[in-house]
């Protein structure tokens, strides 16, 4: 998931592709390929208007709860975490300035940048820094509880530094508290309606599922150069004509997640820049519980990976704008990604074979999809539905509404459609979506040798070690897991022509979802 789930409303904006097509003619579209970069000078002024899909009407304010695209989206705009990913894939400081470990990287000593101020004013400390951290350990549901859990203690140095201990090494710490749940809020914070933060932002109106405002604060931000907008309206739009449609026609100034399959079209526009980023964005997959019959079963498992033709979905349902996936959520991209693991190819012949070795009679296999889970859904749906027939698999796409898709259909459903977002590091990518305890392992795939290899892989220091480690866990889930990863979407947004400091990230869409905070008007 990222980052998934996405519900409610479009604010009342539908379009089917027939009438997107009449309205890019209409605005005269030529053979102009826009770039995506800007190098003028950043300058303040304008709102910023957004209509992003990804959220849902019970979106929350707290970041313990985030886990898709619009609340990532304004929560950057309300806060900051300790580091941030930044162009290249690399951590950088954000709130912490510096950082050291001891030899082993089981203590780690962070050093905070002073005179941040949140917008109640009070300035940034080591307390504020515990408190924020503290937050997603223990009894919580947050969704950076297990990229926590592995924090012993954590002890206060100086007002502004902290030490935090682990319970084993680990090289990638930082990382970790560049996550989107991870935002710095003051000791003691409760009231999450009334958000302070670090942000360049200050919460103007909050309507989950509609709208939601902000506003720059008074004074310099801290981020020289950042922060430019006086304020940012992001509307939930998520029907993906209706949101491509409102940029051709200027209502609004972005947009995620275009259509791969009218993206070509809008590339033309001359009122439109698209920003792809490749080979490291959504990862479209078709998940199976491992604890429900007949997946409890892997021979079952592995018929249904050897039945999908990844390439055919990729080239109809995505026009080429995806990688191919290898039933995990590690990009081949990734440091870490296991390069010795063959991809596997569509072979009806050993579908049918697993099939017939399951013993089965007649097993029944019923595949639960929405476009809510992620666009092409359905046709991909379709296709794998078509292509699991050659080796006499019978598979019924059941059609569901994307409204409470992520509450009722996703971690319940024993076969259904997913997309995960990227993670900035192989360790994070697999502690999130396959340990056993992991609240988001939507595969209830659990096995004590795969997570005994994780945490072996992320205390371990000399780099052939860590690698090999982390290939035998990818392995794992490959040979015997429950995912159907098929494609690797490529992130495509699209920006109006006088949004600057656009560019692709290898992180997420839509500038790491802080557009707002790195964009300004022409």
């Amino acid at each position: 998931m990222t980052e998934n789930r996405n519900q409610g409303s479009t604010t009342g904006l539908t379009i089917n592709r027939r009438e997107l097509m009449a309205a890019a003619s209409a605005l005269g579209l030529g053979v102009h390929m826009p770039s995506a970069f800007a190098a003028d000078t950043p300058k303040k002024g304008g709102t910023l208007k957004l209509g992003m899909e990804g959220g849902s009407p019970s979106d929350s304010l707290d970041p313990r709860t985030y886990a898709d695209s619009i609340p990532i989206c304004y929560g950057w705009q309300l806060w900051n975490g300790l580091t941030e990913v930044d162009q290249n894939g690399d951590v950088a400081g954000e709130l912490a300035e510096s950082w050291e470990a001891k030899p082993g990287a089981v203590t780690w000593v962070f050093n905070l940048r002073k005179g941040i101020t949140f917008t109640s004013g009070k300035t940034l400390d080591a307390d504020d820094v515990i408190y924020s951290l503290n937050l997603h350990r223990g009894e919580t549901k947050s969704g950076a509880k297990d990229l926590l859990s592995p924090i012993k203690d954590i002890k206060k140095l100086t007002p502004n530094q902290v030490e935090i201990t682990l319970t084993s090494g680990d090289a990638d710490l930082p990382y970790a508290f560049a996550d989107y749940h991870v935002l710095m809020v003051p000791n003691g914070f409760t009231d999450w309606s009334k958000p302070d933060g670090t942000g360049a932002y200050a919460l103007e109106s909050f309507e989950p599922g509609v709208r939601v405002i902000t506003k720059r604060k008074s004074g310099a931000y801290w981020k020289p150069n950042r922060g430019n907008f006086d304020s940012v309206e992001l509307r939930y739009i998520l029907d993906v004509s209706a949101r491509t449609q409102a940029l051709l026609s200027g209502q609004i100034d972005g947009a995620n997640r275009l259509d791969a399959r009218t993206v070509g079209l809008v590339m033309k526009a001359p009122t439109v820049n698209v920003v792809r980023t490749k080979g490291t964005g959504n990862r479209f997959a078709f998940v199976a519980r491992c604890v429900d019959d007949p997946y409890t079963n892997n021979d079952i498992r592995l018929a249904l990976k050897y039945g999908i033709d990844r390439q055919k979905i990729i080239d109809t349902v995505y026009k080429g704008f995806a990688t191919m996936g290898n039933d995990t959520t590690v990009a081949p991209s990734a440091k870490y990604a296991a390069k010795d693991i063959p991809q596997r190819p569509y072979d009806p012949e050993k579908a049918a074979f697993h099939l017939k070795k399951a013993g089965l009679q007649n097993p029944k296999f019923e595949l639960q999809v929405s476009e809510g889970a992620f666009s092409g859904a359905t046709d991909a749906a379709v296709l794998y539905q078509e292509a699991l027939k050659k080796g006499g698999i019978n598979l019924d796409v059941k059609r569901v509404s994307g409204d409470g898709y992520w509450s009722n259909v996703w971690l319940k459903a024993p076969f259904c459609a997913v997309y995960w977002g990227g993670r900035p590091t192989v360790g994070q990518q697999l502690s999130q979506t396959f340990l056993s305890t992991a609240n988001w392992n939507d595969t209830a795939w659990k096995r004590p040798d795969f997570d005994k290899l994780v945490v072996q892989a992320s205390a371990e220091l000399d780099e052939a070690k860590r690698a090999k480690l982390y290939e035998d866990a990818q392995r794992m889930i490959v040979d015997d897991g429950g995912m159907v990863c098929f494609a690797i979407g490529d992130y495509l947004d699209g920006y109006g022509k006088k949004v600057m400091g656009t560019a692709p990230h290898p992180h997420y869409d839509m500038c790491d979802q802080r557009i707002a905070e790195k964009g300004w008007f022409a």
